[in-house]
């Protein structure tokens, strides 16, 4: 797989890094094992509870231990507070639908975190991502979907630098979740049957409502209701509450199901409209990263997802200045949101993405 002996493997307690750490063992590399400390608030953990006390920290330290291997423990609370928590907070005020993921793997899991595992001697960092790394003929890497597409987490990895790329190893990319589930029974790891978790880590009780009440209390502020044509249905109770595409819980009475069709955060307005509202031709993008160039230097045509889960479809992607974008749907995209990533593949090689600014309609 790699040339070199040392490997820091990313270990949250979770069964797909705990298998990483034993693939990587088995295969003779001189592995160690970080855990990453992010927050004191959200899975398993209350601000009484010492870092031994984390329910990730517990978990990897027993395989570590049972593995044979060092297992440090890195806090890294005030960059993750920083690039991440704030951000997520900041977004949803500005009426932004925020991907922290993406955030954490570029600033926090392939930023700060690889940066110490190099300073503690390893030549590489694994982590239990189902993501293709490989290198092409001209000696640029290049990022594949999984073999398992339904755990492809490709999406998340589109601002990925080359030189970090060098510097990472997804060992589980030619797996299934369930064969990575087989493996770990076989290699007797203590978290072989661990439930997977799906909510955003530093969200208490997957709870995004309360935490940004607890967080942002100031701006919760009550506004208008209207629809697309400005007439004023109703009230809501803050915008950070409402999602683009969003019907439930509007608590308006109509002849026809409404959704959320855009929020103005200078007006104080969440705007709704029929389904037919929801679909835009198109979108602008800006922060624009691309793995196979170094940039893109004329109109693209190239499929797209615009949000992660979400299926690819077909698009024209026009380079602007200032590292932006208009990408074009072939046919129109339902729930297009102001926050959120627009990543674009090539079949399974993803090329590039970048964060979603406007719809166009």
């Amino acid at each position: 797989m790699v040339e070199k002996k040392k490997i820091a493997v990313a270990m949250s307690g979770g069964v797909d890094s705990s298998t990483t750490a034993a693939i990587l063992l088995d295969k003779g590399y001189d592995v160690f094992g970080v855990t990453m400390v992010l927050s004191d608030e959200g899975r398993g953990f209350t601000k009484e509870d010492s870092y031994d006390e984390l329910s990730s920290v517990k978990d990897a330290r027993k395989v570590c231990n049972m593995l044979d291997i060092k297992h440090y423990v890195m806090d890294l609370k005030d960059v993750f507070a920083k690039e991440v928590t704030n951000y997520f907070v900041d977004e949803y005020m500005s009426a932004h639908t925020p991907n922290p993921c993406v955030r954490c793997n570029h600033y926090i899991k392939f930023g700060r975190l690889l940066s110490e595992c190099l300073k503690l001697g390893a030549d590489y960092m694994a982590t239990g991502h189902y993501v293709t790394i490989e290198k092409n003929e001209a000696g640029r890497y290049l990022i594949r979907r999984a073999a398992d597409t339904h755990k492809d987490q490709s999406y998340v990895m589109y601002h990925l630098e080359q030189d970090v790329l060098s510097h990472i190893v997804f060992p589980l990319s030619k797996f299934t979740k369930t064969q990575t589930r087989e493996m770990a029974r076989s290699y007797n790891l203590p978290v072989a049957n661990k439930k997977e978790s799906q909510e955003i880590c530093f969200i208490p009780n997957d709870d995004y409502k309360a935490y940004l009440r607890n967080h942002a209390k100031m701006h919760f502020e009550p506004g208008d209701i209207v629809d697309v044509h400005g007439n004023v249905l109703g009230r809501h109770d803050g915008l950070p509450l409402y999602t683009i595409g969003q019907r439930k819980g509007l608590g308006i009475a109509a002849a026809e199901p409404l959704y959320v069709v855009r929020l103005d955060s200078d007006k104080n307005q969440v705007i709704v409209g029929g389904n037919k509202d929801v679909f835009s031709l198109g979108l602008m993008a800006k922060n624009l990263h691309w793995i196979p160039f170094d940039s893109l230097e004329g109109p693209l045509e190239t499929n797209a997802q615009i949000r992660y889960g979400k299926n690819v479809c077909k698009v024209t992607v026009y380079p602007l200045a200032n590292n932006t974008a208009k990408v074009i749907f072939e046919k129109p995209q339902r729930a297009v949101t102001p926050g959120q990533s627009v990543v674009f593949y090539d079949g399974d090689i993803l090329l590039g993405g970048g964060i979603i600014t406007e719809p166009l309609k």
